[in-house]
């Protein structure tokens, strides 16, 4: 999708500093499949930014929606008081948090069924991230990235018919891809 001069002129002019600064603590959190968490995030921004999303709320969210759940000792504070959109970005990123004791699939249902548009948004984001990474890392097992395009499939693809079908495409893409991958012998 080609940026509209106007959707520059927001990104230019979005001020997501203080953001970038909270995720860098994500920064020691490995992957399963290569790199950390920090660049996770960023990648997450990248790809709504691909597809010509603008909103300065939901980029702020993008570069920290992972901050609740990778660390424990997190002061909730630092997000709250970022900047003025700060109580917005910790709501949006409470809602693509896993809750305590919240099953996976519950957590991705709760999303398709009551979570807002940024939040679908977001998800789907953060799903293309790790499927492009899923199966880059030597660590990462074969039964892990089948369990995995089965949760998309089952789950994030109907979000992202909700809310953008270039991602749908992307991810229904991407499970193809990861499939085929699994079905090569890197034995011989």
């Amino acid at each position: 999708m080609l940026m509209t001069e106007e959707k520059r002129q927001i990104l230019a002019n979005m001020v997501t500093a203080p953001y970038v600064a909270l995720a860098t603590m994500l920064i020691p959190k490995a992957r399963k499949s290569s790199g950390n968490q920090f660049r996770h995030q960023v990648e997450t921004r990248a790809i709504l930014i691909d597809y010509g999303y603008v909103s300065p709320v939901l980029h702020k969210a993008s570069l920290t929606h992972d901050i609740l759940e990778d660390l424990e000792d997190f002061d909730v504070n630092l997000l709250k008081n970022a900047d003025a959109d700060g109580p917005a970005v910790y709501e949006l990123v409470m809602e693509v948090t896993r809750q305590n004791g919240e099953k996976k699939p519950d957590f991705l249902r709760r999303i398709y069924e009551r979570g807002s548009w940024n939040a679908k948004l977001i998800k789907c984001a953060d799903r293309i991230s790790n499927m492009i990474a899923l199966g880059l890392g030597l660590n990462t097992e074969r039964d892990f990235i089948q369990r995995y395009c089965t949760e998309t499939e089952e789950y994030v693809l109907p979000i992202a018919r909700m809310v953008d079908q270039d991602m749908c495409t992307e991810l229904t893409d991407l499970i193809s891809s990861r499939r085929k991958l699994l079905s090569l012998d890197f034995d011989r």
